[in-house]
């Protein structure tokens, strides 16, 4: 009897978007699966995205993982008359043999015992007490051998590209993906089209970490997350992109398009290369909301599970560097957007504080900003109140000075 196939085909995943690579099966060409179970991964231009089995039976893939495919283009079959195998479950044997513990390494000699080495080999790091996981093995299999580990030796501190010998030359060529295309498209894009400057500030984080300390453990019992640095961050953006409407606006041709709300964009690196995820009306949330919003797109980044959606529409952009140690840069900017806030690393420096040195939390802040729609004043501006609001976290509440307010000043 001849199989019923149905066709698995590539979804539209947006209007400029004509074709998409395959990242992996997650089912195997052959294996049997279950309606509305995922079987593949395809990356686009903008975001992964999971492919689901329309019916249940047996898979059969038409491409290869690393493929660029192009949308409507049929990427799978499944035969419905495919029946699941059922496993079968031998009962155990009885032994008497005693159940094997596994120990700590304590000596150098079980390690070399628990790597793959040759018995000179394993002598040697025993002997000379070499750490083997700084050993690069030319052995078949990964297997260690004597003059591994002499190279070792004759070389403390010095390890080969994983897989290759210590003066190699190798050279290796890779397909880039779609997402790396897009993004340095995008980048190159945005330095030809747009008027970019940067203006630098530094802003004291003192106050931002004292009411972390004082306040970190209360919080997350309050509201399950953690009180990091983002959400001081994008509410002080909010509430400085207000206050200076062409930081938040961009061009659109011969026309300013003007946001009356804060969609903040946050740059999360993954192992696929930089997405920015949007946040949306951030002016409009709580600390606690915008650190779940974060903390959600991370994960979401983190496992190629971000939508299309999630991508667009964002009105301005936070980057941090200082997570990977940077102390200074100069951000890009995220087209359409006009500006973007680059957060560095937090050290302390001695500082001139009424009059005395005073050893002081700092960051370097850089706003990167399109001169052809942002004015210098706005840019400054935008940036020291930036900085205000960040060195008095209690102006994050209502925008102004609480006493003032009360005053009626």
């Amino acid at each position: 009897m001849e199989g019923i196939m149905i066709d698995i085909k590539v979804p539209t995943v947006g209007e400029s978007i004509s074709e998409v690579t395959l990242l992996k099966w997650v089912r195997k060409d052959g294996e049997y699966v279950e309606r509305d179970e995922v079987i593949a991964e395809l990356e686009s231009e903008k975001a992964t995205f999971e492919v689901n089995a329309e019916k249940a039976g047996t898979l059969k893939t038409l491409f290869a993982e690393g493929d660029t495919i192009h949308i409507g283009a049929v990427l799978a079959q499944i035969d419905e008359t495919g029946e699941k195998k059922e496993t079968s479950s031998k009962p155990q044997v009885a032994s008497n043999k005693k159940p094997e513990t596994t120990k700590p390494v304590t000596s150098n000699l079980q390690q070399a015992t628990d790597v793959k080495a040759t018995p000179v080999a394993s002598a040697i790091i025993a002997d000379k007490k070499v750490n083997p996981t700084e050993i690069t093995p030319s052995g078949f299999g990964g297997k260690i051998l004597k003059n591994d580990v002499l190279e070792a030796l004759t070389h403390p501190g010095k390890k080969a590209f994983e897989g290759n010998q210590l003066m190699s030359r190798n050279v290796r060529k890779e397909k880039m993906s779609n997402l790396r295309k897009t993004i340095s498209r995008r980048l190159v894009e945005s330095k030809n089209t747009t008027a970019m400057l940067t203006t630098f500030n530094e802003v004291d984080m003192s106050a931002i970490m004292d009411i972390r300390s004082k306040h970190k453990d209360k919080f997350k019992e309050t509201h399950g997350v953690n009180l990091g640095f983002m959400s001081f961050f994008a509410k002080a953006c909010s509430i400085a992109l207000s206050e200076w409407p062409t930081v938040n606006a961009y061009i659109d041709g011969d026309e300013l398009i003007y946001h009356d709300y804060a969609d903040i964009s946050i740059a999360v690196s993954t192992p696929r290369g930089l997405t920015v995820p949007v946040i949306r009306n951030v002016e409009s949330l709580g600390m606690a909301e915008i650190e779940r919003e974060v903390v959600k797109l991370a994960v979401k980044a983190r496992d190629s599970k971000l939508t299309a959606e999630e991508l667009q529409g964002g009105t301005f952009t936070i980057t941090n560097g200082g997570v990977f140690g940077s102390l200074m840069s100069t951000p890009i900017i995220n087209i359409p957007q006009s500006a973007i806030l680059g957060m560095h690393k937090i050290q302390e420096r001695p500082m001139a504080i009424n009059g005395k040195v005073e050893i002081r939390p700092m960051m370097y802040l850089a706003l990167s900003y399109d001169h052809r729609i942002i004015d210098g004043r706005e840019s400054v501006s935008f940036l020291v109140r930036v900085k205000e609001l960040l060195e008095n976290p209690e102006l994050l509440l209502i925008g102004k000075d609480p006493v003032k307010t009360l005053l009626g000043l």
